[in-house]
């Protein structure tokens, strides 16, 4: 094998990596269903339950957990990332909670909280079987 040969064929297997990278990206996934978040955030973690009803680039649904409560949410899904906003009320005061992730799998999300400005942390997101 001539180093000709050796430097092409690393250069094809550079070029296949990217498009299985970009595989959630090409592929529409319906999130619809129930999923289990894990939030981490300076002030603690949380494991709220959030059921998701997608339809087209749309999403609602309902947030479920001991800190916030019951709450309902609107959304949308643009690619692979998913964006859903939720009012709030956090020791009295109101604020909008913005959670956007990257769809990482059918049953797999990952991402960042925004409490309205007044700090932030990560979440994951899991699909639970029915």
């Amino acid at each position: 094998m001539t180093l000709r040969t050796v430097r092409a064929a690393l250069v094809a297997l550079a070029f296949a990596v990217p498009a299985v990278a970009q595989a959630p990206a090409d592929t529409k996934v319906d999130l619809t269903g129930k999923w289990a978040f894990a939030v981490v955030t300076d002030n603690g973690t949380g494991t709220p339950t959030v059921t998701f009803k997608q339809m087209g680039d749309s999403i609602a649904g309902h947030y479920s957990s001991q800190t916030l409560g019951e709450q309902d949410f609107k959304g949308a899904v643009k690619g692979n990332q998913l964006t859903f906003t939720m009012a709030v009320s956090m020791q009295g005061q109101a604020i909008t909670l913005t959670y956007t992730a990257a769809i990482e799998s059918k049953d797999s999300l990952k991402g960042t909280v925004d409490f309205g400005g007044y700090g932030g942390g990560t979440f994951t997101g899991t699909r639970q079987k029915p």
